[in-house]
């Protein structure tokens, strides 16, 4: 099944904006973070589809799954 991947902020660094990829129908979250080379503690914010998850979550066929760092500021 294919899905998108969107990668915000430093995520990004050494990486495509944005990815089709191609997933077996049983893939979760964490699966495609470990794939693209993210630690897991990298990512704070997790949605799929514009709606919050976490990195236990199974994805379906056309999921768009966007990964956010944790955001600072002052």
């Amino acid at each position: 099944m294919q899905i998108t991947v969107k990668l915000f902020a430093n995520l990004r660094e050494n990486r495509e904006k944005i990815m089709d990829m191609d997933v077996s129908s049983d893939t979760t979250v964490k699966e495609i973070i470990e794939s693209l080379g993210i630690p897991l503690q990298d990512v704070a914010i997790i949605m799929i589809n514009g709606r919050g998850t976490n990195s236990e979550a199974v994805l379906k066929s056309d999921d768009v799954l966007a990964l956010f760092p944790p955001v600072g500021g002052g």
